[in-house]
């Protein structure tokens, strides 16, 4: 059972002071806090207990800098295998699409079974790069994969739906999943783990090697662009309502026609 899990590196900005480029394109990252991305954390998680019920290999693939080798070299702690690592450098700024397109490249001739992505990114949030490549590949997909029954040759998934609700259904392999969080409590990754694993070589390449001209990624191949980011503006203070709940409902009833809203 050979899978390959997309991860992404991402900054932690819960509890940072945010600044914004000079540009408004995108938040300055220099200072901040960098981890893997939430929902890909556990999506290895997944594929390497997979791995460790079926057998086979965990590959792990990101798009990024040299920086990005942290969030390969947490993956390959947890149980990944083998690690590819897309320079950056021609995909900046690239929408999702650019991004899969790189990916797709990259994996393409690959043998593998499943192909795995968080369901969305915490600093873009697309939820689409997954989407993409299945289609790129033309291969069965399903998102928000709660969780997953290895059959032969087929798989049983659990897909999380609106209002508390699941979907289950039958998919054909090989296929491509985006996986949600909650679907597995991930492995703790520890230094000592980390340094087990340095000796691991991590395959790199780039736009260049993989045949892809900067029309097709970057800003030039971008459907989508960022005009201008800013941060919210700071309001004044919250206003606390006292009183019984008609009272508190009649006063936000006014509060809502004073300011127009209906």
């Amino acid at each position: 059972m050979n899978i390959v899990v997309c991860v992404r590196q991402v900054p932690e900005v819960t509890d940072a002071e945010l600044e914004i480029n000079k540009e408004g394109t995108e938040i300055l990252k220099e200072d901040l806090e960098m981890d893997i991305n939430e929902w890909d954390n556990y999506a290895v998680e997944e594929a390497v207990r997979i791995k460790e019920e079926h057998g086979g290999k965990v590959t792990v693939v990101t798009l990024g800098d040299e920086d990005c080798e942290d969030v390969l070299r947490t993956s390959l702690a947890m149980g990944a295998d083998e690690a590819i690592l897309i320079n950056e450098e021609g995909f900046e700024l690239s929408d999702a699409a650019g991004i899969a397109k790189g990916i797709y490249r990259a994996i393409r001739d690959l043998s593998f079974d499943l192909l795995f992505t968080g369901v969305q990114c915490s600093d873009n949030g697309w939820a689409q790069v997954g989407l993409i490549l299945a289609e790129l590949l033309g291969l069965p997909y399903a998102s928000l994969v709660v969780g997953i029954e290895i059959n032969e040759g087929t798989m049983i998934v659990r897909r999380e739906l609106e209002s508390n609700t699941e979907e289950k259904l039958q998919i054909p392999m090989p296929a491509i999943l985006t996986i949600q969080t909650g679907i597995n409590s991930p492995r703790y990754v520890s230094i000592m783990g980390i340094q087990k694993v340095r000796k691991i070589e991590i395959r790199e390449t780039d736009s260049e090697e993989l045949g892809l001209s900067e029309e097709e990624i970057g800003v030039k191949g971008s459907h989508v662009a960022s005009q201008k980011l800013s941060l919210p503006p700071v309001g004044e203070g919250a206003e606390i309502l006292e009183g019984s709940l008609d009272e508190i409902c009649e006063k936000t009833a006014q509060i809502v026609l004073d300011k127009g809203v209906i």
